[in-house]
């Protein structure tokens, strides 16, 4: 498989946390008296800048404090996944894996334990050798990377999307969240549905991506799930990608 990495450099998405602390500034502004916050407007200049003060502090205060528990996008509870393959949480199948499948293209993927259930496309390479991610304004599709083998067969497949986009959380915004034992399941277009389950997940540096060991082949068949992840800026978006690992159980 090429050596490429899934990187996502246009219109970095803005994590809720920093939104959340955006629009409450602009309510704030508001409340002052005068679009933009200058007091000017009708309002009483005095009361307006207080009224400014105190709800810009209120607002950082409940922002510090996490407002609902959300600090952006789930990160794994390690910077480095176990990816030996042990059983977790979560309810890992028993017996011998089931035989590999033929080619047929994904068309859907569901992760129960994340409430995630997306219609899934198909992206190439980018000029800059960097996997491609499908289109910034869907929050609810995934991708397939053609350099890869459909999910399945023998070998490692692809599949990415993004963690969130200037509307909010996007496909895999909990993918962080996943544990060892969970499924992930791909409907295929040849109607049979590869079930995976999760033995790793794990958070890498998009500067220094692990490419031959993410995207490893194999003999069996293997799945990767990534979005982005790690710390962000607005200049450069997201550092990092999350990375879940899994295998092929059933087949249904």
């Amino acid at each position: 498989m090429h050596r490429a990495v899934w990187h996502e450099w246009i219109e970095p998405a803005e994590p809720p946390e920093r939104k959340r602390k955006r629009l409450f500034g602009r309510r704030a502004a508001a409340a002052a008296g005068g679009p933009d916050g200058s007091g000017r407007g009708g309002a009483r200049r005095g009361p307006g800048w207080v009224t400014l003060v105190v709800a810009l502090l209120f607002g950082l205060f409940l922002i510090r404090q996490g407002v609902g528990g959300d600090d952006g996008p789930p990160q794994p509870a390690s910077a480095m996944g176990d990816r030996s393959g042990a059983s977790g949480a979560g309810t890992w199948p028993k017996g011998p894996p089931p035989e590999p499948l033929t080619r047929s293209l994904p068309e859907r993927i569901t992760i129960p334990f994340l409430d995630v259930d997306a219609p899934v496309g198909k992206v190439g390479l980018g000029a800059d050798d960097w996997i491609d991610a499908p289109p910034l304004t869907d929050n609810n599709l995934a991708a397939w990377y053609d350099g890869s083998v459909t999910p399945g067969e023998p070998g490692t497949s692809v599949l990415v999307g993004h963690v969130d986009n200037k509307a909010g959380p996007a496909v895999f915004y909990g993918l962080g969240a996943l544990e060892k034992g969970r499924r992930i399941e791909i409907r295929r277009t040849d109607g049979t549905t590869a079930v995976f389950s999760v033995y790793a997940v794990e958070v890498v540096s998009k500067a220094e991506f692990p490419a031959d060991r993410v995207y490893a082949n194999s003999s069996d068949p293997e799945l990767r799930v990534l979005t982005c992840g790690g710390g962000f800026s607005r200049k450069a978006g997201y550092d990092g990608n999350v990375v879940a690992y899994a295998r092929l159980t059933a087949v249904l």
